[in-house]
């Protein structure tokens, strides 16, 4: 539309008058459709927003079945989901657009190269198709998932409110997630930035409860930090020794597997363990030692560490504020009938062509 609008600026000053028109009355149109959208999307999501609207079946039961198998067999599929949840909703709001395929596509930024569970997401909506089609968005499978693995692997049940739609879009230039080594303000930064708050950007980061890290992610931590020739001095060095062990310095290691939470006990489980862990310095991930560390955040952590604040229920209040960044409702985007291509086009794109057309036309 701007490539448009600019050739116009050779023509009459008959054509250019039409073209201010027509450009403006598009400007407000579009204007009050994205307010209008902003001010509405999250109070249209609700707790039961498929009860009734399934030919019966109960949608979150379905979800949970498939869910609840795939467990047994994987439990690490829980931190996969939680990951997928986390780099979906940060991109372009919580619209299943890492689901898309696409050789430039989100599932082909660097930063969502080990993102996985695409099969589980499939395999769910595949059920739900069968059961009542082009119903249940596939943006509502990833948080409803999301939260019944949260529940298998210990953590404390919360409600999901569903009503969310698809995006029509998936690019790998969207993505820009936080590295591991970002330091606490400029994460508090990225967060508030999605209208997360500082405590809930703690309480997510508290995900890393359960899952893995690769050496390749920690090893200047253990070996060269910061180019000082040695460890990094916030790191317990007990486990900077054990942690030597699994990353050697020659890097011949660095696809090997670290758990985020070093308590072995409780690696698999959704617990306050993780903030135990960074406060008595054994962070795995910079970002995570920050958290203790940084006096943005250490009071937070240490009462999550304590108990004074109860993890489990806090957990699930942001993950539903999580949940609810940015996401589309009512007729905005679409339901997919497959979770990996669009229905139709662009809405967007559209109405882009339709005003470039009113413009040439002028």
């Amino acid at each position: 539309m701007l490539q448009v609008l600019a050739a116009m600026a050779t023509g009459s000053s008959a054509s250019k008058a039409g073209a201010a028109s027509v450009s403006g009355l598009a400007l407000v149109v579009v204007a009050f459709v994205l307010l209008d959208a902003a001010s509405v999307s999250h109070a249209q999501l609700q707790v039961g927003f498929y009860v009734g609207k399934c030919k019966g079946t109960d949608v979150e039961a379905v979800i949970r079945g498939v869910v609840q198998a795939r467990f047994k067999q994987d439990p690490s599929i829980l931190p996969a989901l939680l990951r997928m949840q986390f780099h979906d909703c940060f991109v372009r709001g919580c619209d299943a657009s890492i689901l898309l395929d696409g050789q430039s596509s989100e599932k082909n930024a660097g930063a969502n190269a080990s993102v996985r569970g695409y099969e589980l997401i499939d395999e769910i909506k595949a059920a739900l198709e069968k059961a009542c089609s082009g119903v249940v968005s596939c943006a509502d499978i990833i948080v409803a998932a999301t939260r019944d693995a949260v529940v298998l692997g210990g953590g404390t049940r919360y409600d999901v409110q569903t009503g969310r739609r698809d995006g029509l879009r998936s690019s790998v230039n969207d993505v820009n997630l936080p590295g591991p080594s970002i330091p606490i303000s400029n994460a508090i930064g990225f967060f508030n930035a999605k209208k997360i708050s500082t405590e809930d950007m703690v309480l997510l980061l508290g995900g890393h409860t359960v899952g893995i890290t690769h050496c390749l992610f920690i090893s200047n931590r253990l070996w060269n930090f910061n180019g000082s020739g040695g460890p990094d001095p916030s790191m317990d060095p007990a486990l900077v020794r054990s942690l030597r062990v699994t990353c050697p310095q020659n890097g011949d290691g660095d696809n090997n597997p670290v758990n985020l939470d070093q308590n072995a006990t409780s690696a698999n489980v959704v617990d306050n363990s993780f903030f135990k862990q960074i406060m008595a310095k054994r962070g795995v991930l910079q970002i995570d030692q920050r958290l203790a560390d940084d006096g943005q955040t250490r009071s937070t952590v240490a009462g999550l560490a304590a108990g004074k604040l109860d993890f489990g229920k806090r957990f699930g209040g942001a993950m539903v504020r999580m949940g609810a960044i940015e996401v589309l409702t009512g007729s905005q985007g679409e339901v997919r009938k497959s979770c990996r291509a669009v229905n139709k086009q662009s809405v967007e794109a559209t109405l882009e062509e339709i005003v470039d057309g009113l413009l040439a036309a002028q």
